[in-house]
């Protein structure tokens, strides 16, 4: 699976971005998708998560009830809409799949990783 992260660019705070990540290569309907992030000198983060159809949905703490991610199998894209944008929300934001939405959830113990990356797409938030 090939994954192609869109949508970023410079916004000012409280304003809305809405990210695709297109896939292309193999339906994106067996995989489980997250969107992270990585902020300069900080280790990179799981945002926002969606599992296979019917889609349980997982958020970070930092962006619940701001972020909403949601799919779209019958386009081969998953989204990522951004509300009341801070700037600590300015980052570098990858979206990744892979067969389980348990991977992106033990991600950061660093012993799993992601099947399938995307190139990220810069979101950044000004004050």
């Amino acid at each position: 699976v090939q994954l192609q992260a869109l949508g970023g660019g410079l916004v000012q705070a409280g304003g809305s971005l809405r990210l695709s990540c297109a896939a292309s290569g193999r339906s994106i309907r067996g995989y489980a998708v997250g969107w992270f992030r990585q902020a300069l000198g900080k280790e990179r983060e799981l945002v926002a998560g969606i599992s296979r159809s019917p889609g349980t949905t997982y958020y970070a703490d930092s962006v619940k009830g701001r972020f909403t991610i949601s799919r779209d199998n019958a386009k081969n894209t998953v989204y990522l809409q951004m509300d009341s944008l801070k700037p600590e929300d300015t980052a570098v934001y990858y979206c990744a799949a892979d067969r389980t939405i348990v991977t992106m959830l033990r991600y950061h113990t660093g012993l799993y990783d992601m099947d399938y990356w995307g190139k990220g797409t810069l979101v950044t938030v000004s004050s």
